[in-house]
């Protein structure tokens, strides 16, 4: 039978170029039952199961150090100073930046200098601030509620920010038509159809989306949108900032509801532009849904407009963290020298303690492994950031495939995981697995390291200049 089941011509059509090089974990499994598992062979029996349980873990640990990784994900750096961690990351290789060359530059980690920790927010008597719980109101799934019935601690940062309108625990709940929580009718954000954008309104109200807006059209009086479960606290100022763009009419408000029901309004606007005001919770003895956050038409007017940009913040803590803020906003102690072929002039020649990692002027960065984010180093921002890093390969049908220089490895993987862990399998085959398992893994670790003589005679030419003093 042969190897290659297309022709030339189907090749050089499809997509998956160099395919010829893997060989998929399913055919790997096949394989090892003719190889090893019958009569008068190393396994008389097994389910196939148990070879594909043995088989995913010996692809796994091959994937962390043996197989080359060619995993990558280009990102460019927004304000925020932070890159989301792919789906199926497990460690990375290589991060660095991109120039307008395409050149990379390699950035370095912090190595446990800085971090983003975890920070509560706490009044000005030093007692930290909980979120209260509650359940779910007549009218409401409990997906809408909080999920955690214990009063936790509120992190410090933005309490609320729009993203794409998903923020606190649910999405926003479009087109509320009452103050309370009794007789309100709403909309999920999720029932809103892709076709309901700003520039094509097919109904009145608050739909969705441009972008990150919410467009509102012909919304009546007390119209508007809410967010639940939003930790606002009686007695604490906070910080609003929105943005409204289209407008023809009607008068925009948030309101700000505490713990305890009691409310805050802030000032109606009926134009646009970007507004930001303080407030202070717990103004106004009402009886509203604890802890909400909305935006409405004040007044009979039909209102029309579009909101973007909407963020609530307690004062005092704007930033997740003071050591994230601090390393965020300053400028990077690897970037302050002046620097001109190589030579660094403000300390040329009396950088005796100069401490390599920190030698370089590309920026640096560090893993929050709790939010799942790469924080940078504010010299960072705006450029196109490739985060090249290792998975375990067990991600996707595709990516379950071996390289043909580890194939060996692998059966000898699966093998004596089997033997190991079965009764009555004599200590002296046992080794020799584990052996010819060390032997087969170092071999495939040679093979794919892909050492070129000619490319290394050419790099080692170069180590032949005189060194200059």
């Amino acid at each position: 039978m042969a190897l290659l089941n297309q022709t030339q011509q189907q090749y050089y059509r499809d997509n998956n170029y160099g395919d010829y090089q893997f060989i998929s974990l399913d055919d790997i499994i096949t394989q090892f039952f003719i190889a090893y598992v019958g009569e008068d062979k190393i396994i008389s029996k097994i389910k196939r199961t148990d070879v594909s349980y043995h088989a995913q873990r010996a692809l796994a640990e091959l994937s962390f150090d043996t197989f080359k990784s060619c995993k990558s994900h280009e990102v460019e750096i927004p304000s925020s100073l932070t890159m989301i961690l792919p789906q199926d990351y497990v460690n990375y290789t290589k991060i660095s930046w991109a120039d307008s060359s395409g050149i990379k530059h390699r950035l370095y980690p912090t190595t446990c200098k800085t971090s983003n920790p975890f920070s509560p927010q706490i009044d000005d008597n030093g007692e930290y601030l909980f979120q209260k719980p509650r359940f779910a109101l007549e009218g409401e799934s409990q997906r809408m509620v909080l999920q955690n019935k214990n009063e936790n601690l509120i992190p410090a940062g933005n309490l609320l920010r729009n993203g794409n309108f998903l923020a606190g625990s649910d999405g926003w709940i479009l087109n509320q038509t009452g103050w309370s929580s009794g007789g309100v009718a709403i909309q999920a954000t999720s029932l809103i159809s892709s076709g309901n954008n700003v520039g094509n309104p097919e109904i009145g109200w608050f739909y969705g989306f441009d972008g990150n807006a919410l467009g509102g059209y012909n919304l009546a009086q007390w119209q508007g949108i809410r967010q639940l479960n939003v930790p606002i606290v009686s007695g604490e100022e906070y910080t609003v900032t929105f943005t409204l763009s289209n407008y023809t009419g009607g008068s925009f408000y948030f309101h700000l509801i505490d713990e305890n029901g009691d409310s805050t309004s802030g000032t109606s606007r009926t134009a646009n532009g970007t507004y930001t005001e303080t407030v202070t919770a717990g103004n106004s003895s009402a009886s509203y849904t604890p802890q909400t956050v909305q935006f409405r038409n004040r007044v009979a007017t039909l209102g029309n407009v579009v909101l973007d940009n909407f963020s609530v913040v307690r004062v005092g803590d704007e930033d997740s963290s003071t050591t994230w803020g601090n390393y965020s906003s300053s400028t990077p102690s690897d970037n302050q020298d002046d620097y001109e072929d190589d030579t660094y002039w403000q300390r040329a020649g009396e950088r005796y303690g100069l401490d390599p990692q920190h030698a370089q002027t590309n920026g640096s960065f560090f893993i929050d492994c709790d939010t799942g984010k790469i924080h940078f180093s504010s010299n960072v921002v705006g450029k196109s950031v490739v985060l090249e890093y290792i998975s375990d390969s067990l991600g996707t049908d595709e990516e379950m495939q071996v390289h043909k220089f580890a194939e060996e490895a692998m059966y000898k993987h699966i093998a004596y995981a089997i033997l190991s862990t079965r009764s009555n399998i004599p200590e002296y085959i046992i080794n020799r697995y584990r052996r010819e398992r060390f032997a087969t893994k170092r071999v495939a670790k040679l093979r794919l390291s892909n050492i070129k003589l000619e490319e290394i005679t050419q790099v080692l030419r170069g180590k032949s200049k005189q060194i200059k003093h």
